[in-house]
């Protein structure tokens, strides 16, 4: 499988290193969020690997609901419970809710599946930024601190019209920003498609804190400081 290098199994938990988890953010999804850098002060896991995590577990199934509920830090150990017949919870060993699914319907367990639906979906969610959250921003005239960015993810809805896919890919279609104050809710939707043909839709949420007037100037030096790294760790890693 591959998500084999981005996290270890202890019997029945599982858990990841800051290097796993920047490497899953940087090399999978395209993430340069400066909370996933192995050195970061604030670090902690991408959401988007425990989502993979969990379908390599549960499956992939025909509707899903998560909701993200507390960041991980390197080195705990997690494990996930099922509660009822719809709901699978990802928890520490003191049970701490991280990341809920509601799940129902058809569910796929191929692995070949499972690894298309992750990866299609983690590379999608690495656009957040910059390609969509800088025109948002620009849009609204406000925008997140770019010494301390904190974009958290909130929650994520998919649902397929069917099962019986080999190749879905995500693609983008459409985002808004709301703003109150200094919050901002970014809601992504995006659809799942197969040889042309939409076979699913999903929506993803994230919550941006510390709102403050745009500044064009700030953001440029922000994505410069952004393609800077990815160019460093490419150069680097490969």
């Amino acid at each position: 499988m591959f998500l084999s290098p981005y996290f270890s199994t202890q019997d029945n938990a599982f858990q990841f290193t800051r290097q796993q988890s920047s490497h899953f953010a940087k090399r999978v999804a395209g993430d340069f969020n400066p909370i996933h850098d192995e050195d970061s002060k604030r670090f902690c896991v991408p959401g988007d690997l425990l989502f993979a995590v969990l379908l390599k577990q549960e499956g992939v199934s025909q509707k899903m609901s998560f909701r993200f509920s507390g960041m991980v830090n390197d080195g705990v150990l997690l494990s996930i419970e099922e509660k009822g017949q719809h709901d699978s919870v990802v928890v520490d060993c003191n049970g701490k809710e991280y990341l809920h699914m509601y799940h129902e319907g058809e569910k796929n367990l191929n692995p070949a599946f499972i690894e298309k639906v992750v990866t299609s979906y983690v590379q999608f969610s690495g656009m957040n930024f910059p390609h969509i959250m800088v025109p948002l921003m620009e849009e609204k005239q406000m925008m997140i601190n770019t010494q301390r960015p904190l974009v958290i993810y909130e929650s994520m809805d998919v649902e397929f019209c069917r099962m019986d896919l080999v190749n879905p890919e995500v693609e983008f279609t459409g985002a808004t920003f709301d703003v109150t104050g200094k919050r901002g809710v970014v809601t992504l939707n995006f659809d799942f498609k197969e040889a042309d043909e939409v076979v699913g839709k999903g929506v993803k949420r994230m919550v941006a804190s510390g709102l403050r007037p745009y500044v064009q100037a700030d953001i440029d030096e922000f994505v410069d400081r952004f393609n800077a790294c990815k160019t460093a760790f490419q150069a680097q890693h490969g």
